[in-house]
């Protein structure tokens, strides 16, 4: 889906999950392993397993994680457009507060893909 074909109907239950999804807590896990101990990274997950799904806008998450937004020719982004084009929903992003910006646990090609449909889209995530 090409930016330019951005649909205008677009809402945060159109395109977004209720809920994650199982197999993001693990994918959450293996990338937080990386930058803190394991035994932290278990307890910031089960952590967010047991947060609430809350509302951000995806260009405030973007900005308070500091990366930079993925092109939207990267295979992941393309695949979560193309999700999105056929009215399949997308699982919310994982979040943890850090020290100097927002950890994107899991979810960062889905918050892009959020970006080039309308920065000011909705986005459920869970925070810790």
């Amino acid at each position: 889906m090409k930016t330019s074909a951005k649909k205008k109907n677009l809402t945060k239950d159109s395109i977004w999950m209720k809920e994650p999804e199982e197999h993001d807590f693990p994918a959450a896990l293996d990338y937080l392993e990386l930058l803190v101990d394991p035994d932290e990274a278990n307890k910031m997950v089960e952590q967010l397993k047991a947060a609430p799904t809350i509302i951000k806008k995806s260009k405030d998450i973007l900005r308070a994680s500091k990366l930079a937004l993925l092109p939207e020719t990267n295979i992941h982004v393309k695949e979560s457009l193309k999700k999105v084009e056929k009215n399949k929903k997308l699982s919310p992003i994982l979040l943890v507060r850090g020290p100097q910006e927002l950890i994107i646990a899991d979810g960062y090609h889905r918050l892009c893909c959020s970006y080039y449909l309308t920065e000011d889209l909705e986005v459920p995530c869970r925070l810790i």
